[in-house]
């Protein structure tokens, strides 16, 4: 009786290997798309003040202009304020 060998085929025609290498090259690619977004989109550092540095700049802010920056402000001071211990 003559054994009979399976013909191995190429790494690269094997459908498990595609399943196992899918997972981990797409998080790579993703991470690479990612990082690439990063640097090239990435937002201008503003400076603490806008009202003061629209002043800097020579540009006027109008009363409703002011007041839509408050929010942004009151929140951006409530997160560089250190926080409070209470006694207990």
């Amino acid at each position: 009786m003559e054994s009979k060998q399976p013909q191995g085929q190429p790494w690269y025609r094997e459908p498990m290997m595609w399943m196992v290498l899918g997972g981990p090259l797409a998080v790579v690619i993703a991470s690479v798309v990612t990082y690439v977004l990063v640097v090239r989109g990435s937002d201008p550092v503003l400076e603490r003040d806008p009202i003061s540095e629209a002043q800097r700049v020579g540009k006027e802010l109008t009363p409703e202009q002011i007041e839509s920056l408050q929010p942004a402000v009151k929140a951006r001071n409530h997160v560089a304020s250190p926080p409070v211990q209470s006694d207990k």
